[in-house]
């Protein structure tokens, strides 16, 4: 099963994550999930924005589409999706298939988001 962690660390935080993480991986040779790391709020709405949650969603639920069959699912217009689709390749969490179709490559995405008092 494949899986997607989407969290938000500090910049610092993050780098030390990732080779925590990838050691791990490493040394136990065992799968443990992809991340997508952001390092505030504001940087994660930044690049998946509430149109491509959509997109994401639609793609789980329907499985692979060509954009102007996954434009037409939302309700959107082609160029709009195609641009969303695009920044979504760009990161990974988003493939094209060899049909070229889009599809989310993930079994199940996580969000993990923890906020602690300054107290």
């Amino acid at each position: 099963m494949r899986t997607a962690s989407i969290r938000i660390r500090k910049a610092g935080a993050s780098l030390k994550a990732v080779h925590a993480g990838f050691l791990s991986a490493w040394n136990s040779g065992k799968y443990k999930g992809e991340h997508f790391d952001f390092e505030s709020p504001a940087a994660l709405f930044r690049v998946l924005t509430s149109k491509r949650w959509e997109l994401i969603e639609c793609l789980q639920n329907t499985g692979p589409l060509a954009v102007r069959a996954l434009a037409r699912a939302l309700g959107r217009d082609v160029k709009r999706v195609h641009d969303d689709a695009s920044a979504m390749v760009e990161i990974g969490m988003v493939e094209k298939a060899e049909d070229g179709k889009l599809v989310v490559p993930f079994d199940e995405i996580r969000a993990d988001f923890v906020m602690k008092s300054a107290a």
